[in-house]
């Protein structure tokens, strides 16, 4: 294993371009994490080869949408290697890769850096080992704290031996924004616990914010100091929140499917709170999606596609592509040439690049779905919501999972890859400036 990543992050068999490389490494991760799952050890009965691919696809990508049980079907050993694949998965394979060749005493020279730019989304390759160590104690601190905080629920109900492991098994899940969870209706069972209902938001919001957001808010703890992408996160994340919170309730309170069984107003906002959390990126749910009206489903699949941060665990276009995108719409209305927050302006660079962004996952999701409609044709929403879960990795499901064909599991799968590794392929083009050779004259085309 320690020969395989010394010789993967020095590049010195393979010659490709750190996009690539990085795809490969998620690819063979899947491939090993299928072989380990179908081992005897990890299933209490064998399951399909096409399962266990599925399982270790969903894992790896941090995504959480599953064709079998996985408090059921695996034992705790295949538990624990699908939970050490969302751990590399979330983290991110080459980040991984440099820990462990910094644990064995190699140096981490500035072919290193370049692939933890490009495994982490970043620009600066000097700050990459800082981030490293943020990194290294958010991991620690949250996932270490979320179990602590899990296990006096899990651990009254199920004793000390279960309830520990339930504890860390959704402590990691969710600070990795996976969505994996060890029952059958995911978070169902504690829809009216309070703890249960701040503990894991809380994680999956720390883990969507992004290790730059949170090395900013640990290192320079004050506002005016914070970088525009911070700060841009900060207030696109509340406000995303507050909002989603109150729109969800608002559209099921009534909903005997959903909210409208809850005894308590309490509960209902909770159920709420919990939603509009987990919408984004983390695939876990406290109620019945399936009985949700469709007009929440359409919001539900508004907020996958926006997603949470740049160098997080979440998938999406991420929210500050999604700011941008507004604030580049209301300077266009404006007639202004420059998008200005914050006292400091964005580049037509960044704009283009958002641009790049959104359209390719809006074809990528319509591609996928009209795939999938050509043998599950009449399931539309379904299709659609399915599909956006898998390309923004966010895991929730409302139920479609289970009975789609081997090609549309093939398609979901595709989708998950799609979504974890191509930002970062997208992100090497958008960085290769290749000045134009010939300068045409500029000319008029009618839009609108």
């Amino acid at each position: 294993m320690f020969a395989w990543l010394r010789s993967l992050a020095f590049r010195r068999t393979i010659n490709l371009p750190p996009p690539a490389l990085l795809a490969l490494s998620y690819a063979i991760l899947i491939v090993i994490g299928m072989l380990a799952l179908e081992l005897p050890v990890s299933t209490h009965h064998s399951i399909a080869w096409g399962d266990a691919l599925f399982t270790a696809v969903s894992a790896v990508t941090v995504t959480g949408l599953g064709v079998v049980d996985t408090g059921s079907a695996f034992t705790t050993t295949g538990q624990a290697f699908i939970l050490l694949m969302i751990q590399l998965g979330g983290l991110g394979i080459m980040v991984f890769a440099v820990l462990v060749l910094s644990a064995m005493g190699l140096p981490i020279g500035m072919s290193h850096h370049v692939f933890l730019r490009e495994d982490l989304n970043q620009t600066s390759v000097s700050e990459m080992v800082r981030l490293l160590r943020v990194i290294l104690w958010v991991v620690l601190v949250c996932e270490l704290g979320g179990t602590a905080l899990l296990a006096c629920v899990t651990v009254p109900e199920f004793g000390w031996q279960t309830g520990l492991w339930q504890a860390l098994f959704h402590s990691i899940s969710a600070f990795n924004n996976a969505g994996f969870a060890l029952f059958p209706d995911s978070m169902v069972r504690w829809a009216n616990n309070p703890l249960v209902n701040v503990t894991i938001p809380m994680l999956v919001i720390i883990g969507g914010l992004g290790y730059s957001v949170i090395a900013d808010i640990f290192q320079l703890r004050q506002w005016r100091r914070f970088s525009l992408h911070t700060k841009l996160m900060l207030v696109g994340t509340a406000v995303l929140l507050v909002g989603s919170t109150v729109l969800f309730a608002l559209l099921e309170w009534d909903n005997a499917k959903t909210l409208g069984s809850m005894a308590s107003a309490f509960d209902k906002w909770q159920a709420s709170w919990f939603q509009a959390v987990i919408s984004r990126t983390a695939g876990f749910n406290s109620i019945n999606l399936a009985g949700m009206h469709d007009n929440t489903a359409l919001m539900f699949i508004s907020l996958m596609l926006i997603g949470g941060g740049s160098t997080s665990t979440a998938g999406g276009i991420k929210v500050t592509t999604f700011i941008i995108l507004l604030l580049a719409t209301v300077a266009f209305f404006r007639r202004q040439q420059r998008i200005h927050a914050f006292g400091r302006s964005i580049g037509l660079e960044q704009v283009l690049k958002v641009q790049a962004l959104v359209v390719t996952t809006l074809l990528s999701m319509m591609f996928g779905v009209f795939l999938l409609m050509l043998t599950h044709d009449g399931e539309f929403l379904n299709l659609l919501f399915e599909a956006v879960s898998a390309l923004a990795t966010v895991g929730v499901s409302r139920g479609i999972t289970g009975e789609l064909d081997q090609l549309g599991r093939t398609i979901i799968m595709a989708l998950m890859f799609i979504g974890r590794v191509g930002p970062l392929t997208l992100g090497f083009f958008l960085a290769m400036q290749v000045p134009p050779r010939v300068r045409y004259p500029a000319s008029q085309v009618y839009l609108g």
